[in-house]
């Protein structure tokens, strides 16, 4: 949406250098995961999401848009899906409500949102960019263990005036006394072709009505902003927040925070917002730095990540952990010929497979990628696991 308040946003930029005080440390382990973002999921999704056509309310083109997305949570393994129906003058649509629950706190919610419909025109910026944001971050982070629940939540009639926010806020948020930890509203992050898009920008609260929700929304962009810079190549800006699907939730004392393209695309609730007329690997920066920031701000429980097991047949070690280079492993062979060794990524692929016949054995984990990992002994019938630090 957002197409009016460019001049006056212009003024009231503010480099994110200037926010030192929330800068936050680069974290292998979240960077292991930002890597695994795919180029390809990205373009293929955008490429979709366009083929749809014009997604206004009332019309078949959302209705397949909405199928399309439902299905491909329900595909990656979500359970907890919702459609939340409303009418309006334009006629009935959903917003599509995603849920994954947390470990610690899994009544507290972060909620990553944008909008689906769009006006005029395909979208596929507008926010087609926001749609295939979130669809990536849930596919990475499904099997991540997170302190906070996360509400993955794709809303309708935002261009008839945030029809579908105000909706859940009304219907959801208030009645249920929903607890937000944040909200993080993605609309239009796809960029301008031909353009250097290089900068996003990264938006704040400072409305006066409420105003009390102001200083949560300060800290969250900086850190919002931090994240970003630290887990894309892309530069940041602070503004401020506007007409996108945060404004229900700023309006009923939430702390939001949002992403918008800093080249501001002259094609939007247009038939030439396409994908021709847009930057893919600027929405591919965008979105490994929105899933750096997803994982700070849904917090990572590591200790559910932690998972070692023992059989007291095996005699085992290995050393040093964290390591960096060389991994010394001792195993006990017994009466076997040999012993397996394997090493599983976060996301459950096995990246290293190693068969020893020897004890006392040296392994050059130098070429292998920052982060946590599960390392695997077998020797027999018998296994151990045990959690791998690669630094």
């Amino acid at each position: 949406m957002k197409q009016t308040y460019l001049i006056t946003k212009l003024f009231t930029i503010l480099l994110v250098s200037s926010f030192n005080t929330y800068s936050q440390t680069y974290n292998p382990y979240f960077g292991n995961i930002v890597n695994n973002t795919s180029a390809t999921n990205i373009l293929t999704d955008l490429t979709t999401f366009e083929n749809f056509g014009v997604k206004e309310v009332g019309t078949t083109a959302l209705a397949n848009a909405e199928n399309w997305i439902t299905s491909r949570y329900t595909d990656l393994g979500y359970s907890d899906i919702e459609l939340q129906p409303f009418t309006y003058s334009s006629g009935t649509s959903n917003n599509i409500v995603i849920t994954k629950t947390g470990t610690t706190y899994p009544n507290t919610f972060l909620i990553i949102d944008g909008h689906y419909d769009t006006k005029n025109g395909p979208g596929t910026n507008d926010n087609g960019s926001g749609t295939v944001l979130i669809m990536e971050l849930a596919r990475l982070l499904l099997d991540i263990p997170t302190e906070y629940s996360i509400k993955f939540i794709h809303f309708s009639g935002e261009e008839d005036g945030l029809i579908g926010s105000n909706y859940y806020v009304n219907n959801t948020v208030i009645p249920e006394n929903l607890d937000i930890k944040l909200v993080l509203n993605i609309d239009e992050v796809g960029g301008v072709n031909g353009m250097t898009n290089n900068t996003i920008v990264c938006e704040r609260d400072q409305s006066n009505s409420p105003s009390t929700n102001n200083a949560a929304s300060n800290i969250a962009t900086n850190e919002l902003a931090n994240c970003i810079e630290l887990y894309s190549n892309l530069s940041t800006e602070i503004s401020y927040a506007y007409a996108s699907d945060y404004m229900p939730f700023e309006d009923n004392g939430e702390i939001i925070t949002g992403l918008y393209e800093s080249n501001e695309t002259p094609y939007a609730h247009g038939p030439n917002d396409i994908l021709a007329n847009m930057d893919p690997t600027y929405l591919f920066e965008v979105t490994k730095g929105t899933l750096g920031a997803a994982l700070f701000f849904a917090q990572v429980d590591f200790n559910a990540l932690q998972t070692e097991s023992y059989n007291i047949d095996v005699t085992f070690s290995m050393y040093p952990n964290p390591v960096q280079e060389n991994l010394n492993i001792y195993m006990d062979l017994k009466d076997q010929e040999y012993a397996t060794f394997k090493l599983i990524d976060i996301l459950g692929k096995q990246i290293l497979h190693k068969t020893f016949k020897t004890s006392s054995n040296k392994l050059d984990v130098s070429n292998l990628n920052k982060g946590i990992y599960l390392a695997v002994f077998e020797v027999g019938n018998s296994k151990v696991t045990k959690k791998l630090v690669i630094n």
